[in-house]
């Protein structure tokens, strides 16, 4: 049998579960993984990711629903998805993307209360056998060395 070490996971099964959305809170406080706060829109890393670099974009406003966004809100949030991957493209070098919004828990929204684009980029053979059969993520570098190479080029983005 072979072991695969994730041990970034056991702050997440050790630490007491919050209430309360967590883009908002990452919205008031200083947040690790926390790469842009702008006035419409944020971008928080993913902390459970499916690959490195996943990301979140999201509105600052608290709203579940696309038709919930005025029309600059809905533009900002493509404008920020579009910059987001601009960055994961310059930093990464990802051959492709998954862009996905989850729209109520039967879609898989995880947080369904706060909508959010997933940004997920993707590279030729990152999906091998253990995430089609036993459903398991090889993630190669830490969340906090991504962050920390992902968090310089969100600082030029204007707000």
């Amino acid at each position: 049998m072979k072991t695969m070490w994730a041990p970034w996971r056991i702050e997440y099964i050790l630490a007491d579960k919050q209430d309360g959305c967590v883009f908002c809170k990452a919205l008031s406080v200083q947040d690790e993984l926390t790469l842009f706060k702008g006035r419409q829109t944020m971008v928080v890393m993913n902390k459970y990711p499916y690959i490195n670099g996943h990301l979140l974009v999201a509105p600052v406003r608290h709203v579940s629903a696309l038709h919930e966004l005025d029309r600059d809100e809905m533009g900002q949030l493509l404008s920020t998805v579009e910059q987001s991957i601009g960055v994961l493209k310059k930093v990464m070098r990802p051959e492709g993307f998954n862009v996905g919004l989850n729209l109520g828990k039967v879609a898989g929204a995880g947080i369904e209360e706060h909508l959010h684009f997933h940004l997920v980029p993707r590279w030729s053979g990152d999906t091998n056998a253990l995430a089609v059969f036993a459903d398991v993520h090889v993630i190669p570098q830490h969340l906090k060395e991504t962050f920390n190479n992902l968090k310089p080029h969100f600082e030029a983005i204007t707000p």
